[in-house]
Protein backbone atom coordinates (compact mmCIF):
# COMPACT_ATOMS: atom_id res chain seq x y z
CA UNK A 1 0.00 0.00 0.00
CA UNK A 2 2.68 2.07 -0.02
CA UNK A 3 1.82 5.05 2.53
CA UNK A 4 -0.88 3.89 3.20
CA UNK A 5 -3.52 5.94 1.11
CA UNK A 6 -5.29 3.67 -0.69
CA UNK A 7 -8.95 5.26 -1.17
CA UNK A 8 -10.61 2.88 -2.71
CA UNK A 9 -10.57 3.43 -6.27
CA UNK A 10 -11.91 0.64 -7.77
CA UNK A 11 -14.49 -0.28 -4.91
CA UNK A 12 -16.20 3.40 -6.06
CA UNK A 13 -16.60 2.31 -9.24
CA UNK A 14 -18.56 -0.60 -8.29
CA UNK A 15 -21.76 0.50 -9.57
CA UNK A 16 -20.03 2.45 -12.59
CA UNK A 17 -18.57 -0.52 -14.43
CA UNK A 18 -21.54 -2.33 -14.72
CA UNK A 19 -23.03 0.49 -16.15
CA UNK A 20 -23.60 -0.78 -19.49
CA UNK A 21 -25.75 -3.95 -18.37
CA UNK A 22 -27.85 -1.64 -16.59
CA UNK A 23 -28.39 -0.21 -20.32
CA UNK A 24 -28.94 -3.02 -21.52
CA UNK A 25 -31.26 -4.47 -19.06
CA UNK A 26 -32.92 -1.31 -19.56
CA UNK A 27 -33.39 -0.86 -22.93
CA UNK A 28 -35.04 -4.11 -23.59
CA UNK A 29 -37.44 -3.86 -20.61
CA UNK A 30 -38.65 -0.49 -22.12
CA UNK A 31 -39.09 -2.06 -25.22
CA UNK A 32 -41.28 -5.26 -24.14
CA UNK A 33 -43.20 -2.83 -21.75
CA UNK A 34 -44.61 -0.85 -24.49
CA UNK A 35 -45.16 -4.53 -26.14
CA UNK A 36 -47.20 -5.62 -22.93
CA UNK A 37 -49.24 -2.17 -22.25
CA UNK A 38 -50.20 -2.64 -26.17
CA UNK A 39 -51.20 -5.96 -25.56
CA UNK A 40 -53.14 -5.46 -22.68
CA UNK A 41 -55.18 -2.79 -23.96
CA UNK A 42 -56.16 -4.64 -27.06
CA UNK A 43 -57.06 -7.77 -24.68
CA UNK A 44 -58.57 -5.67 -21.97
CA UNK A 45 -56.80 -7.88 -19.28
CA UNK A 46 -56.10 -6.14 -16.41
CA UNK A 47 -53.37 -8.91 -15.92
CA UNK A 48 -51.33 -7.56 -18.17
CA UNK A 49 -51.41 -4.34 -17.47
CA UNK A 50 -50.44 -4.35 -13.97
CA UNK A 51 -47.69 -6.49 -14.94
CA UNK A 52 -46.96 -3.65 -17.74
CA UNK A 53 -46.70 -1.92 -14.72
CA UNK A 54 -44.74 -3.43 -12.89
CA UNK A 55 -41.84 -3.59 -15.69
CA UNK A 56 -42.27 0.50 -15.72
CA UNK A 57 -40.73 0.35 -12.27
CA UNK A 58 -38.03 -2.29 -13.15
CA UNK A 59 -37.14 0.77 -15.80
CA UNK A 60 -37.29 3.69 -13.55
CA UNK A 61 -35.80 1.80 -11.51
CA UNK A 62 -32.90 0.98 -13.09
CA UNK A 63 -33.15 4.90 -14.48
CA UNK A 64 -32.62 5.86 -11.04
CA UNK A 65 -29.67 3.30 -10.69
CA UNK A 66 -27.86 4.97 -14.18
CA UNK A 67 -28.32 8.39 -12.95
CA UNK A 68 -26.81 8.10 -9.53
CA UNK A 69 -24.10 6.45 -10.90
CA UNK A 70 -23.54 9.19 -13.38
CA UNK A 71 -23.92 12.14 -10.86
CA UNK A 72 -21.49 10.45 -8.38
CA UNK A 73 -18.85 9.95 -11.23
CA UNK A 74 -19.37 13.48 -12.18
CA UNK A 75 -18.91 15.15 -8.55
CA UNK A 76 -15.93 15.13 -7.99
CA UNK A 77 -14.72 18.66 -9.36
CA UNK A 78 -17.28 20.17 -6.69
CA UNK A 79 -15.19 21.22 -3.65
CA UNK A 80 -18.31 21.64 -1.55
CA UNK A 81 -18.72 17.79 -2.27
CA UNK A 82 -15.70 16.42 -0.14
CA UNK A 83 -16.92 12.69 -0.35
CA UNK A 84 -18.78 13.59 -3.65
CA UNK A 85 -22.12 12.58 -4.55
CA UNK A 86 -21.81 8.54 -3.80
CA UNK A 87 -24.36 8.20 -1.77
CA UNK A 88 -26.84 9.12 -4.28
CA UNK A 89 -26.08 5.51 -5.05
CA UNK A 90 -27.32 4.34 -1.75
CA UNK A 91 -30.46 6.61 -1.89
CA UNK A 92 -31.30 5.38 -5.39
CA UNK A 93 -31.38 2.10 -3.89
CA UNK A 94 -33.67 3.29 -1.18
CA UNK A 95 -35.96 4.62 -3.46
CA UNK A 96 -36.46 1.51 -4.82
CA UNK A 97 -36.90 -0.24 -2.02
CA UNK A 98 -39.91 2.29 -1.33
CA UNK A 99 -41.01 2.01 -5.40
CA UNK A 100 -40.82 -1.51 -4.96
CA UNK A 101 -42.75 -1.96 -1.79
CA UNK A 102 -45.40 0.37 -3.37
CA UNK A 103 -46.33 -2.42 -6.07
CA UNK A 104 -46.50 -5.00 -3.89
CA UNK A 105 -48.98 -3.06 -1.97
CA UNK A 106 -50.74 -2.06 -5.37
CA UNK A 107 -50.98 -6.11 -6.18
CA UNK A 108 -52.38 -6.92 -2.93
CA UNK A 109 -55.30 -4.14 -3.02
CA UNK A 110 -55.81 -5.17 -6.72
CA UNK A 111 -56.02 -8.96 -5.73
CA UNK A 112 -58.43 -8.29 -3.07
CA UNK A 113 -60.69 -6.72 -5.62
CA UNK A 114 -60.88 -9.78 -7.56
CA UNK A 115 -61.66 -12.04 -5.34
CA UNK A 116 -64.82 -10.14 -4.81
CA UNK A 117 -65.51 -10.29 -9.12
CA UNK A 118 -62.75 -11.52 -11.08
CA UNK A 119 -62.87 -10.85 -14.58
CA UNK A 120 -62.87 -12.64 -17.54
CA UNK A 121 -59.18 -13.11 -19.12
CA UNK A 122 -58.01 -14.22 -22.33
CA UNK A 123 -55.52 -17.01 -21.36
CA UNK A 124 -53.86 -17.64 -24.74
CA UNK A 125 -52.92 -14.07 -25.25
CA UNK A 126 -51.90 -13.72 -21.32
CA UNK A 127 -50.06 -16.83 -21.69
CA UNK A 128 -47.81 -15.51 -24.84
CA UNK A 129 -47.09 -12.23 -23.51
CA UNK A 130 -46.25 -13.28 -20.26
CA UNK A 131 -43.99 -15.96 -21.63
CA UNK A 132 -42.17 -13.04 -24.14
CA UNK A 133 -42.05 -10.79 -20.54
CA UNK A 134 -40.00 -13.74 -18.68
CA UNK A 135 -37.69 -14.21 -21.34
CA UNK A 136 -37.03 -10.58 -21.41
CA UNK A 137 -36.50 -10.60 -17.23
CA UNK A 138 -34.73 -13.53 -17.44
CA UNK A 139 -32.23 -11.98 -19.89
CA UNK A 140 -32.42 -8.68 -17.52
CA UNK A 141 -31.84 -11.01 -14.78
CA UNK A 142 -28.90 -12.49 -15.78
CA UNK A 143 -26.93 -8.86 -16.80
CA UNK A 144 -27.78 -7.39 -13.61
CA UNK A 145 -26.86 -10.81 -11.16
CA UNK A 146 -23.04 -10.50 -10.60
CA UNK A 147 -23.45 -6.45 -10.18
CA UNK A 148 -25.74 -6.85 -7.71
CA UNK A 149 -23.26 -8.78 -5.36
CA UNK A 150 -20.80 -5.34 -5.74
CA UNK A 151 -23.22 -2.35 -5.55
CA UNK A 152 -26.34 -1.49 -3.47
CA UNK A 153 -27.62 0.62 -6.28
CA UNK A 154 -27.43 -2.10 -8.82
CA UNK A 155 -28.91 -4.73 -6.34
CA UNK A 156 -32.37 -2.35 -5.70
CA UNK A 157 -32.64 -2.58 -10.06
CA UNK A 158 -31.97 -6.51 -9.91
CA UNK A 159 -33.85 -6.46 -6.79
CA UNK A 160 -37.26 -4.54 -9.45
CA UNK A 161 -36.14 -7.44 -12.07
CA UNK A 162 -36.43 -10.07 -9.99
CA UNK A 163 -39.86 -8.84 -8.89
CA UNK A 164 -41.00 -8.54 -12.24
CA UNK A 165 -39.75 -12.31 -12.95
CA UNK A 166 -41.48 -13.70 -10.15
CA UNK A 167 -44.54 -11.61 -11.43
CA UNK A 168 -44.50 -12.71 -15.38
CA UNK A 169 -43.91 -16.32 -14.08
CA UNK A 170 -47.13 -15.81 -11.71
CA UNK A 171 -49.10 -14.60 -15.33
CA UNK A 172 -48.16 -17.66 -16.78
CA UNK A 173 -49.08 -19.99 -14.03
CA UNK A 174 -52.70 -18.07 -13.91
CA UNK A 175 -53.14 -18.12 -17.38
CA UNK A 176 -52.23 -21.42 -17.72
CA UNK A 177 -54.81 -22.47 -14.94
CA UNK A 178 -57.71 -20.25 -16.65
CA UNK A 179 -57.19 -21.75 -19.72
CA UNK A 180 -57.37 -25.28 -18.45
CA UNK A 181 -60.36 -25.12 -15.89
CA UNK A 182 -61.51 -21.81 -16.09
CA UNK A 183 -61.06 -20.72 -12.92
CA UNK A 184 -60.29 -17.33 -12.86
CA UNK A 185 -60.10 -16.68 -8.85
CA UNK A 186 -56.08 -18.55 -10.07
CA UNK A 187 -55.27 -14.75 -11.27
CA UNK A 188 -55.79 -12.65 -7.68
CA UNK A 189 -54.16 -16.16 -6.04
CA UNK A 190 -51.04 -15.74 -7.91
CA UNK A 191 -50.74 -11.92 -7.28
CA UNK A 192 -50.95 -12.16 -3.80
CA UNK A 193 -48.10 -15.12 -3.67
CA UNK A 194 -45.93 -12.89 -5.98
CA UNK A 195 -46.52 -9.58 -3.98
CA UNK A 196 -45.74 -11.56 -0.21
CA UNK A 197 -42.59 -12.82 -2.26
CA UNK A 198 -41.18 -9.40 -3.01
CA UNK A 199 -41.41 -8.18 0.06
CA UNK A 200 -38.74 -9.88 2.07
CA UNK A 201 -35.97 -8.64 -0.47
CA UNK A 202 -37.49 -5.41 -0.26
CA UNK A 203 -36.77 -4.80 3.00
CA UNK A 204 -33.84 -6.55 3.21
CA UNK A 205 -32.89 -3.63 0.70
CA UNK A 206 -33.84 -1.34 2.33
CA UNK A 207 -32.52 -1.74 5.89
CA UNK A 208 -29.08 -2.20 4.12
CA UNK A 209 -29.69 1.10 2.48
CA UNK A 210 -30.80 3.01 5.89
CA UNK A 211 -28.20 1.61 7.66
CA UNK A 212 -25.13 3.44 5.48
CA UNK A 213 -27.39 6.42 5.45
CA UNK A 214 -27.30 6.27 9.21
CA UNK A 215 -23.73 5.54 9.32
CA UNK A 216 -23.94 2.45 11.13
CA UNK A 217 -21.16 0.37 11.23
CA UNK A 218 -21.40 -2.47 8.44
CA UNK A 219 -22.57 -5.39 9.51
CA UNK A 220 -19.96 -7.95 8.45
CA UNK A 221 -16.87 -6.50 10.90
CA UNK A 222 -16.32 -6.97 14.47
CA UNK A 223 -15.24 -3.37 15.90
CA UNK A 224 -13.81 -4.86 18.81
CA UNK A 225 -11.48 -7.23 16.60
CA UNK A 226 -10.64 -3.48 14.65
CA UNK A 227 -9.95 -2.05 18.08
CA UNK A 228 -7.53 -4.86 19.28
CA UNK A 229 -5.91 -4.82 15.66
CA UNK A 230 -4.76 -1.48 15.81
CA UNK A 231 -4.25 -1.47 19.75
CA UNK A 232 -1.51 -4.00 18.57
CA UNK A 233 0.36 -1.87 16.00
CA UNK A 234 3.74 -1.74 17.44
CA UNK A 235 3.98 1.89 19.19
CA UNK A 236 0.12 2.07 19.97
CA UNK A 237 -0.72 2.44 23.64
CA UNK A 238 -4.21 3.75 23.35
CA UNK A 239 -6.91 3.45 20.64
CA UNK A 240 -10.05 5.86 20.83
CA UNK A 241 -12.87 7.65 18.68
CA UNK A 242 -12.88 4.78 16.72
CA UNK A 243 -15.37 5.02 14.03
CA UNK A 244 -15.88 2.40 11.09
CA UNK A 245 -18.52 3.54 8.61
CA UNK A 246 -20.10 2.91 4.54
CA UNK A 247 -19.77 5.43 2.22
CA UNK A 248 -21.39 3.18 -0.74
CA UNK A 249 -21.07 -0.01 -2.15
CA UNK A 250 -17.31 -1.43 -1.19
CA UNK A 251 -16.12 1.41 0.12
CA UNK A 252 -16.08 1.05 4.08
CA UNK A 253 -14.37 4.05 5.98
CA UNK A 254 -12.83 4.39 9.28
CA UNK A 255 -11.09 7.34 11.36
CA UNK A 256 -9.41 6.91 14.96
CA UNK A 257 -6.82 8.47 17.46
CA UNK A 258 -4.13 6.62 17.88
CA UNK A 259 -2.06 7.48 21.32
CA UNK A 260 1.22 6.87 20.48
CA UNK A 261 4.61 5.50 23.10
CA UNK A 262 7.16 7.95 23.26
CA UNK A 263 9.89 6.15 21.10
CA UNK A 264 7.46 4.96 18.29
CA UNK A 265 8.51 5.82 15.01
CA UNK A 266 5.01 7.68 13.34
CA UNK A 267 5.47 6.62 9.41
CA UNK A 268 6.41 3.09 10.74
CA UNK A 269 2.90 3.47 12.84
CA UNK A 270 0.55 4.52 9.94
CA UNK A 271 2.03 2.36 7.52
CA UNK A 272 0.94 -0.31 9.79
CA UNK A 273 -2.06 0.32 11.17
CA UNK A 274 -3.48 1.19 7.01
CA UNK A 275 -1.90 -1.88 5.99
CA UNK A 276 -4.18 -3.86 8.76
CA UNK A 277 -7.24 -2.14 8.14
CA UNK A 278 -7.38 -2.56 4.50
CA UNK A 279 -5.80 -6.13 4.10
CA UNK A 280 -7.79 -7.57 7.23
CA UNK A 281 -10.92 -5.76 7.03
CA UNK A 282 -11.38 -4.52 3.80
CA UNK A 283 -11.16 -0.85 4.97
CA UNK A 284 -10.19 1.03 1.73
CA UNK A 285 -9.80 4.92 3.85
CA UNK A 286 -8.79 5.37 7.49
CA UNK A 287 -7.90 8.69 8.32
CA UNK A 288 -5.72 8.36 11.77
CA UNK A 289 -4.90 10.94 14.22
CA UNK A 290 -1.65 10.15 16.03
CA UNK A 291 -1.04 11.25 19.65
CA UNK A 292 1.74 11.29 22.07
CA UNK A 293 1.03 9.78 25.32
CA UNK A 294 -0.40 12.21 28.48
CA UNK A 295 -0.61 15.01 25.77
CA UNK A 296 -3.01 17.79 26.47
CA UNK A 297 -4.15 18.07 23.30
CA UNK A 298 -5.97 14.51 23.65
CA UNK A 299 -9.50 15.16 22.42
CA UNK A 300 -13.12 14.52 25.38
CA UNK A 301 -14.89 11.65 24.15
CA UNK A 302 -17.24 12.03 22.08
CA UNK A 303 -20.90 12.40 21.63
CA UNK A 304 -21.91 9.89 20.02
Amino acid sequence: MGAGHDHGTQALHAGAKHRARLWWAAGMLAAFMVVEAAAALMTGSLALLSDAGHMFTDVLGIAMALAAITAAGRAGADSHRTFGLYRLEVLAALANAVLLTAVAGFVLVQAVRRFTDPPDVPAGSMLVVAIGGLIINLIAFALLRSGAKESINVRGAYLEVVGDLLGSAGVIVAAVIIGLTGWSYADPIVAVIVALMILPRTFALGRSAVRILVQAAPEHLDITAVRARLAAVPGVCDVHDLHVWTLTSGMDVASAHLSLEPAAELAAVLDTAREALHDEFDIEHATLQVEPVGSSGRCAPAGW
